[in-house]
């Protein structure tokens, strides 16, 4: 089965993933919303990929719009977003523990020091391979 590439869609920036059946991340990136497109044409045509995941909520309607304008060779199946970003933030600090006096603060008060969009795509593409999507 060909990569699927996994789209966390939202007004100012984009979380993207490309990732293998076996779930493991091949590629991961968070690109402005302006961005989108090229990065996921280029990404269908790197990996071959004929399956985008796209979250339910902020922004689907639009992507989901200008993405079948686009006339992409991919599948477009939406996905449910409830509380991803609360497992994608629990996620990044799993990959990338607190340093130095960040690590006595609870990671539930704590922010990624960086956007974490890419992340939130991870999670919605593991909801799709973890469902009968696969």
């Amino acid at each position: 089965m060909p990569p699927i590439i996994a789209l966390d869609p939202g007004s100012e920036k984009c979380g993207l993933a490309v990732m293998g059946e076996d779930r493991r991340v091949v590629e991961q990136a968070v690109v402005t919303s302006a961005e989108v497109l090229v990065t996921v044409q280029r990404l269908i045509t790197r990996y071959q990929a004929k399956t985008l995941i796209m979250g339910d909520r902020t922004g689907a309607k639009r992507f989901r719009k200008l993405l079948k304008e686009a006339q992409l060779p991919v599948e477009i199946v939406m996905v449910d977003e409830h509380h991803s970003s609360e497992e994608a933030r629990r996620r990044y600090f799993i990959e990338h523990p607190p340093r130095g006096w960040r690590r006595l603060i609870p990671i539930t008060l704590q922010h990624p020091p960086r956007p974490f969009d890419d992340y939130v795509a991870v999670i919605l593409g593991e909801r799709y391979l973890g469902s009968s999507g696969s």
